[in-house]
């Protein structure tokens, strides 16, 4: 004999209200109390179907039940559910949901889509566009933005992308945008990069702020004959009369060239931070703990370059006017139509 089902759980406040006159049920089994005044005022397919005729009272119905209350069963998990509702509520009752991952974000605007939320569209889009998630999909991002019409989360998400390679690997989202879209993100990428190569064809800025080698630069030390940063060189980088450090031209060589892949200031955070463990990796007493300290001071002010740098290219020439008018209401939903 087969076990019967659960009893569903009740959703957490605000979606346990006594007063509540209609249960949704979500997929995963959870019921959230809740009022079909704020729910048919955010949507018309709500709207729709709470104004549908309801059985006399004695009349038999096929719809279940619970506490007197009629259960509608709904497609979406309860934290989709979850966070669809206080969009819909009124914010004195529930805070607007924090949602910090990608597929949740998704999750929650392919239901507002199919309930028709279309005055918390493009709030709920803008919840993408937070550190956590930008970081780790700033280009799925960048393709929501641009369907969307949000101009600066646009603009925000191509940003976050310079920490991606210039040729992105494959994400099923791509094929929802343009060749021209893709292509002036591209471009930006690379002009992005090559704003920021001119920083290695000119050092003056490094001069500008050491008037004279630093000890750790020029690679001076007392300490050990077998110390690595006594190696001076000054062939790349003949900034000073006696040269540089060898380990510091390996390290402006190889940052520089990760730079033309990634041209964005995590790009220099995590060359600086390799360097300074593997300067600590050698037998010297001295020279680790002062290149660390001398290095990250080095960092803030490449960082500073790197990103001036590309602050001084246009995000998208190529999109500004074909996307101006993007903003509007009725283009919003038919973007959002075609994407989901």
């Amino acid at each position: 004999m087969s076990a019967s089902p659960a009893t569903p759980s009740y959703a957490v406040s605000p979606f346990d209200h006594p007063r509540a006159d209609v249960i949704l049920r979500s997929s995963d089994n959870i019921d959230f109390r809740v009022f079909k005044l704020f729910l048919s005022l955010a949507s018309p397919v709500f709207e729709t179907m709470f104004g549908l005729p309801q059985p006399a009272e004695g009349e038999s119905a096929d719809e279940e039940t619970r506490d007197g209350l009629p259960v509608v069963p709904v497609s979406e998990a309860s934290k989709t559910l979850d966070a669809l509702m206080r969009f819909c509520y009124p914010c004195t009752l529930a805070e607007d949901p924090s949602i910090e991952n990608y597929k949740d974000v998704t999750d929650v605007l392919d239901a507002a889509k199919k309930y028709s939320l279309d005055t918390v569209t493009a709030t709920i889009c803008k919840a993408l566009f937070i550190p956590q998630i930008l970081k780790d999909d700033s280009l799925r991002c960048f393709v929501v933005a641009l369907r969307a019409g949000l101009r600066e989360q646009c603009i925000l998400a191509a940003k976050y992308s310079l920490r991606e390679p210039l040729v992105p690997g494959w994400f099923d989202e791509i094929q929802l945008i343009s060749s021209t879209d893709l292509l002036a993100l591209l471009t930006y990428h690379w002009k992005c990069a090559d704003a920021v190569q001119a920083l290695k064809r000119d050092l003056s800025w490094i001069k500008r702020n050491y008037t004279a080698a630093p000890v750790w630069i020029a690679g001076r030390c007392d300490s050990s004959s077998r110390c690595i940063s006594r190696s001076t060189s000054g062939k790349y980088y003949d900034l000073y009369k006696d040269g540089v450090a060898q380990w510091w031209e390996e390290f402006m060589e190889a940052t520089f060239e990760t730079l033309k892949d990634k041209p964005c200031a995590e790009t220099v955070k995590i060359s600086v931070d390799a360097t300074i463990q593997k300067m600590r990796s050698h037998n010297c007493s001295h020279c680790p703990s002062r290149i660390a300290e001398g290095m990250r001071e080095f960092s803030t002010i490449m960082i500073n370059k790197v990103e001036k740098s590309t602050e001084k290219v246009s995000v998208f020439p190529l999109l500004s006017c074909r996307h101006d008018n993007m903003l509007t209401p009725f283009v919003l939903q038919i973007q959002l139509g075609l994407m989901f």
